[in-house]
């Protein structure tokens, strides 16, 4: 929130020899812990430099819709990205929680009636059924804000430059050219604004759009704090790009098949919906295969990275391999 609120608690770096006796699981859930608390400290009701108030009902809904759920592989992609690299824990935590207040705000929206209406997300009440529609708007408002308060500010990043590239990055992901124009491709192939038939290719584009750009930049986002070179950079861009679109399609082979309880809301909508998905056009084998590509692409990108990389190769493996 400001540069004179206390560091977050490190990360600890763990040596390769102790990673096939931590399962993976286990190191997503200590990161998200960790992002857990400092999102907690973020959205207390202390009033910081600048600020003139905090309104206790927005501070009240912002906690709602973003602490106590999620798996945080964003950030957690960013803290892993940098550790790969010898990066900044700290700083790579600060991007990643950045990112993973993007991602909230934009659930917020995204659940609200004119969007896809939904009334359940992570297990409780939407933002806009717990409180209201005004309070929501302001809620996602808020968060996108604090996002780019906390990426900008110099405490957890020093380096002017890296905060300048960190800012820029985020912004174009989560933009009109990323997850927002992203998201007006995803109603316009519900026919909101007229006919419309999107094939294999318009659905990945979307899907890049509204989904993958967001995770993709968060591996950006670990290579920046850890200092990657441009040919780095390139290829943990591939391997970003990769597991986002496998994120996706796993995220609509899970619509279809898993139940409401697993998911935590409802399910079966994007098909009622008329969502344009890879389940549609390839059928549910042709995505699985779809999503086994995938993962090999990402094991390729990482490979120059060797033992180092072998949690990232894990994330590719969980994200088509989850349940919920």
């Amino acid at each position: 929130m400001t540069s004179t609120q206390a560091h977050p608690a490190p990360v600890k770096s763990q040596g390769t020899e102790h990673a096939a006796d931590d399962g993976f699981s286990h190191k997503l859930a200590r990161v998200a812990d960790t992002v857990e608390t400092f999102l907690v400290e973020r959205l207390g009701p202390e009033v910081g430099p600048g600020e003139i108030a905090r309104p206790p009902r927005l501070m009240e809904a912002m906690r709602h819709a973003v602490l106590g759920g999620g798996k945080r592989l964003r950030p957690f992609l960013a803290v892993e990205t940098a550790r790969m690299l010898g990066g900044s824990e700290a700083g790579a935590l600060a991007a990643g929680a950045g990112v993973e207040l993007v991602h909230c705000y934009s659930l917020v929206h995204d659940d609200m009636p004119a969007m896809d209406d939904d009334d359940m997300r992570r297990g409780k009440p939407t933002v806009h059924k717990a409180y209201d529609e005004a309070t929501a708007i302001l809620v996602g408002d808020a968060l996108q804000t604090l996002a780019f308060e906390i990426v900008a500010d110099p405490t957890w990043q020093p380096d002017a430059s890296i905060r300048a590239d960190l800012v820029l990055g985020l912004a174009r992901a989560s933009g009109l050219g990323g997850m927002v124009g992203g998201q007006l491709l995803d109603l316009t192939a519900e026919g909101r604004f007229g006919p419309v038939s999107l094939d294999v290719d318009d659905t990945l584009r979307m899907q890049a759009m509204k989904t993958g750009a967001i995770l993709a930049f968060s591996v950006e986002a670990g290579a920046m704090v850890g200092g990657a070179t441009t040919d780095e950079r390139a290829a943990l861009l591939r391997y970003g790009l990769a597991l986002g679109q496998a994120f996706q399609i796993a995220d609509d082979i899970l619509d279809r098949e898993a139940s409401p309880e697993a998911m935590g809301k409802a399910t079966g909508k994007d098909k009622d919906a008329g969502k344009a998905t890879l389940v549609d056009r390839l059928g549910l084998d042709g995505a699985r295969a779809e999503c086994d590509r995938l993962v090999g692409v990402c094991e390729e990108a990482v490979s120059r990275w060797g033992d180092r990389a072998q949690t990232l190769r894990e994330a590719a493996r969980f994200t088509v391999a989850r349940k919920a």
